[in-house]
């Protein structure tokens, strides 16, 4: 399958919940744009508001180069709780997987997140953070395409 998500520029929605170790689930809405440069460089922009209030909204801004031809690209990421982030991303024929890992954390925080797609409109996205070996807190939702 041809992937849609991340590799053409355009806006998405997202659904789903996020669920920290030890406490309730927290259902959360949000969107995500996308777009490209000809020298491909992508911008990814996130931002998910928790229907609850009483979490902050968090917001992640991606930017990555995928080289032409190839399915594994870098990128890094800046999110309103951490800084610093990097990371890198496979292309599958059904999933979008990526890998980060925050700088300059003593806790060793790093974490993936996996892009399954169900339709060109409609994807699966599973992701977790981990301390060294321990998960910390997973998202799971559903992105739909708008427009």
């Amino acid at each position: 399958m041809t992937h849609s998500f991340l590799l053409e520029s355009g806006s998405w929605i997202i659904k789903g919940a996020w669920l920290d170790k030890n406490q309730k689930s927290s259902l959360f809405k949000g969107a995500i744009i996308i777009t490209w440069d000809q020298s491909n460089w992508f911008i990814m922009k996130t931002k998910i508001v928790f229907l609850s209030g009483d979490r902050q909204d968090i917001t992640f801004e991606y930017k990555g180069f995928l080289p032409a031809n190839k399915n594994q690209y870098a990128y890094v990421l800046k999110r309103s709780d951490f800084e610093k982030i990097e990371g890198e991303g496979w292309l599958t024929n059904d999933s979008i997987i990526k890998r980060y890992w925050i700088l300059g954390d003593n806790r060793r925080l790093n974490g993936f997140e996996t892009y399954f797609c169900l339709d060109e409109n409609t994807y699966h996205l599973t992701s977790g953070m981990m301390a060294g070996n321990h998960l910390l807190n997973t998202l799971e939702g559903i992105l739909e395409r708008r427009g």
